[in-house]
């Protein structure tokens, strides 16, 4: 590692970290939110009966069936 190198810090991280230092809580807030809208339980029972009631679409949708 050169002698003149220095760990960069683009202003957008700079950022972050300031709203951080804050805003200690800033982070658990966010993780809710996330858990609010992202991370459900997936309901597997339910996925494959989509899953088995799919129709396998033509090779040319337009085409009438003859």
């Amino acid at each position: 590692m050169p002698l003149f190198w220095k760990h960069y810090k683009s202003e957008t991280t700079q950022f972050i970290e300031s709203l951080k230092q804050q805003d200690p809580k800033l982070e658990a807030r966010q993780r809710e939110g996330r858990n609010l809208l992202w991370d459900r339980p997936i309901d597997h029972v339910a996925e494959t009966d989509f899953k088995d009631a799919r129709v396998p679409q033509q090779p040319y949708v337009y085409q009438t069936k003859a």
